[in-house]
């Protein structure tokens, strides 16, 4: 048997069934399409699941595929064991309808005996319990004697998962000999051994279970294989594990030659090795399919594996970047299959390059804090880290939690994972907010990921307005600096701030960062990770540095306006609750100083007489002036006082109450007023649909309104002055003028058919005859289609039988009509056909009945072509 290399087994595979009729298709993405089961493809036949289902027909109904996969769920034991990994590339061929048990046991036999040249005697087929088919094609056709094939229950040799299309396995082993055995004298296939290795294995779906023991037979009966072709190297070359195999080894080679180490000379070395470089190729295929590093879903997958493999490198000595020098080695040995590796190898090694260079930076911190819990947690004899301790880590100093649990685990310690997925909350739904403007190629990087993690800022703006702190970190808008100087624009952080961050909804605060000798004109405030808030704008004048004490003053009349929508919006909810219903819920909201926002779940359109009641309950609630208070509890106790959860908040253990009287209580993290009689006024702008089930409300408070009502006057006197009269007799005025319209309009029809009228004596003596059949075809002047309808009408009574055409330029536009009596229609006229033909002169198109027919033209000068032309034309249609 020849040693065959990966790359040489992947096109041997899918060459062979190429010449079974088999359509070969490139591996899908490992980002799955339309299928929200799945974070990342697991499988060869998870991309075609549309195909078994039936959702989608095939391109062919046999097709075969090599299908790049990532599998995390035992992520834990990769390295510690040459078994596992999380990459993998899956061989199958696929049958939707088409061939199947015969054909796919036959042709599983021929590959492996026949092209690859494994030895037929060291084959073991297994088929299902009951499946005799199966078992008869093995031993009556293929010719393996019945002690070589082996019976499996349903635990091991069926393939179903819940209710749907499902059936029987057939699977073969291969038998590497005793040098792989246990020893044991009953060591057979099935033993947990490596002596016994599946290659392959056929899947029958033949059934449509219920998910409660019942089956029916399929009338489409489906082959879905599946084959390892790591562990088909691994048997192929004669190599104990997938580690071992030519492509796989050239890369365990790459990382002992960077780390300079040798592999099987210390087992704790070798865990560190085989991890890299299982993770490596992961990461590589990962970030070539356009998954980008975050902390939610398939991105955090990626940051997990790839920080992983940064930290078992830091383990094995690597003191430099590695990461990229050793993609560059999966990519050469696995370009041949997926070319896509070496189009985007330039992308890939810049984003491992910047998430490792993010993670350098901060992986040094977060160990030396780990350091010091872990002998915190020796001197208190406690073996658990806090999940509050675990989410700094996580936050501050971008550790993992499973990273965090690793090194903890190495040392026999643990940790809370329900206090820190506790913790977890706002952070994640800060995640879902920056994932929404990620974009492909890295664009999502930006020069705060540059910032010391450690730092953070406090909000101190609720009841002040203006501060003094001491600046912690300077940006520009590329890089972390120690100075901003006049006509620079950048970004400056500050230990405490007055400044509200955008967040939950509501704008940021704007205003002014001053020294005695400097101005900072903030125009924005943006909330980062890791609590750091940052105010984003230009120096005016002067010259800030790094620990400098400066002034924080916010635009105060910015943020009192704010205040007034932001409490108006608690308002709104409650009002809308009331007057729609408790299913009303907050589906998102905006609140700026101009105006607010809110999106809530509703089924229709509010009527006039709802919108009016909802406006008066809030200004009701208004003028009662009711108090505002904030209490700060756990979330337990406020869930105790009925208190509501605003859209995109997520909350910790303590929370803020916003209570306005008895009327309405939400947790809330925003700025109010003091009082619900400084909101004045609430004025609803407009009610609109922007979703299925949910609505959007836009309203006004305080001098928004006034400025609206202002506005409304405005036009107001414009109107009135417009129509000669005073604003409070605009209304008569105005159905004055209506009846003035309605009077004129009834004069120019009257002078429209009086010109008609005299129109008909000048065209009538241009009436022809063709063929025996009269025609009328003239010019008339300024008639729009209308009039030039009923014109028609009116020559047509007059010629009796017959065809009239008529043109006529009105305001650089030409319209046209023919139009045939019943006579002239059985001797062959065709209005329609007429229109056609002749439309075309004037610049238009149109057509119509036989008896009648109309155009647009857009060249009033090809008129007297028409008229000229139009005899021809009908003289083609007479019979």
């Amino acid at each position: 048997m020849k040693a065959y290399g990966v790359n040489e087994l992947r096109k041997m595979y899918l060459d062979f069934f190429e010449s079974k009729g088999h359509l070969k298709m490139n591996s899908f993405s490992l980002v799955p399409q339309n299928d929200k089961s799945l974070l990342l493809i697991n499988s060869g036949m998870a991309p075609l699941k549309p195909y078994f289902t039936g959702q989608e027909i095939p391109p062919r109904k046999r097709i075969t595929t090599c299908q790049k996969c990532i599998r995390t769920g035992d992520i834990e034991n990769v390295g510690k064991t040459a078994r596992h990994g999380t990459f993998f590339e899956m061989l199958g061929n696929f049958s939707f309808g088409d061939y199947f048990k015969t054909e796919a046991i036959h042709w599983s036999w021929e590959f492996l005996t026949d092209v690859v040249g494994l030895e037929a005697n060291c084959l073991y087929p297994s088929v299902y319990l009951d499946d005799d088919e199966a078992f008869d094609i093995w031993n009556k056709e293929i010719g393996i004697p019945a002690e070589n094939i082996f019976r499996f229950g349903k635990a091991d040799n069926f393939w179903e998962h819940g209710a749907g299309p499902c059936g029987p396995c057939s699977e073969i082993y291969y038998d590497r000999g005793e040098k792989y055995g246990c020893g044991k004298p009953d060591c057979t296939v099935g033993c947990d051994c490596d002596r016994y290795i599946e290659v392959w294995n056929n899947v029958f779906t033949q059934f449509e279970g219920d998910g409660n023991g019942n089956y029916a037979e399929l009338s489409n009966k489906n082959i879905d294989t599946g084959m390892g072709l790591e562990r088909l190297a691994t048997v192929v070359q004669d190599v104990d594990s997938i580690f071992d195999v030519d492509t796989i080894k050239a890369l365990r080679d790459k990382v002992c030659e960077v780390a300079g180490v040798t592999y099987k000379m210390d087992a704790k070395v070798d865990v560190s090795i085989r991890l890299i470089t299982d993770h490596i190729r992961s990461v590589t295929f990962m970030i070539s399919d356009g998954i980008i590093p975050s902390n939610e879903g398939r991105g955090y997958v990626l940051r997990r594996l790839l920080r992983r493999a940064a930290r078992h490198g830091r383990l094995l000595g690597i003191k430099d970047r590695f990461l990229a020098t050793l993609s560059t080695t999966v990519i050469k040995e696995s370009k041949d299959g997926y070319p896509e590796l070496e189009e985007k190898k330039d992308y890939i090694l810049k984003l491992l390059t910047i998430e490792e260079d993010n993670f350098n930076k901060t992986i040094d911190q977060g160990l030396t804090i780990l350091t010091e819990l872990e002998d915190t947690m020796v001197k208190e004899g406690t073996k658990t880290l806090s999940g509050e301790d675990a989410f700094k880590l996580y936050d501050t100093y971008g550790f993992p939690l499973d990273l965090t649990k690793e090194i903890l685990e190495e040392k026999g310690f643990e940790v809370d994972e329900e206090g820190f997925q506790k913790a977890m909350k706002v952070q994640r739904e800060t995640a879902r907010s920056a994932r929404a403007v990620t974009n492909y190629m890295g664009a999502d990087e930006t020069v705060y990921q540059q910032l010391d993690p450690s730092l953070t800022s406090v909000f101190v703006g609720y009841n002040n307005v203006t501060h003094s702190s001491k600046i912690i970190a300077l940006t520009t808008e590329t890089e972390v600096t120690e100075e901003l100087i006049a006509g620079q624009s950048g970004t400056i952080f500050t230990e405490e701030t007055p400044f509200y961050a955008t967040s939950g909804g509501q704008a940021a605060d704007t205003g002014i960062i001053s020294t005695a000798d400097a101005e900072f004109e903030v125009e924005d405030t943006i909330k980062l990770q890791g609590g750091k808030i940052g105010h984003v704008g230009k120096v005016t004048k002067g010259l800030f540095k790094l620990s400098d004490k400066v002034d924080l003053t916010i635009d105060v009349n910015r943020r009192l306006a704010t205040g007034k929508n932001h409490s108006a919006t608690h308002l709104l909810q409650k009002a809308l609750r009331l007057v729609l219903g408790s299913h009303v819920e907050q589906a998102g909201s905006l609140v700026t100083n101009e105006r607010l926002r809110f999106d809530f779940t509703h089924f229709s359109a509010l009527t006039k007489e709802e919108i009016q009641r909802v406006e008066e309950i809030v200004n009701n609630e208004i003028a009662e002036a009711l108090p505002v208070h904030t209490d700060i509890m756990t979330i337990e106790e406020a869930k105790k006082t009925g208190a509501m959860a605003l859209f995109g908040e997520k909350y910790g253990d303590k929370v803020r109450v916003v209570s306005m009287g008895d009327f309405s209580r939400e947790l809330c993290g925003g700025t109010h007023v003091s009082n619900t009689g400084n909101i004045l006024v609430f004025k609803i702008v407009s009610e609109t649909g922007v979703a299925a089930g949910v609505r959007r409300i836009e309203a006004l408070t305080a001098h928004g309104v006034f400025s609206y009502y202002s506005e409304l006057e405005k036009e107001l006197n414009i109107a009135a002055k417009t129509a000669k009269t005073e604003p409070a007799n605009l209304t008569k005025r105005i159905e004055a003028l209506q009846e003035e319209i309605k009077i004129l309009s009834s004069e120019n029809e009257k002078l429209k058919n009086k010109l008609a009228k005299e129109t008909l004596g000048d065209v009538m003596n241009q009436v022809t005859e063709v063929k025996g059949v009269k025609l009328l075809a003239a010019k008339v002047p300024d008639v729009d289609m209308n009039g030039l309808r009923n014109l028609g009408d009116q020559l047509k009574d007059k010629l009796g039988e017959g065809v009239v055409i008529l043109a006529s330029a009105m305001e650089d536009k030409v319209n046209l009509i023919a139009m045939a009596t019943d006579d002239a229609m059985a001797k062959g006229a065709h209005a329609g056909n007429l229109i056609k033909e002749l439309a075309v002169l004037v610049g238009g198109g149109g057509g119509g009945r036989p008896n009648m027919a109309q155009a647009g033209g857009k060249n009033p000068a090809g008129i007297d072509t028409v008229v000229e032309k139009a005899p021809k034309a009908l003289e083609n249609q007479i019979k």
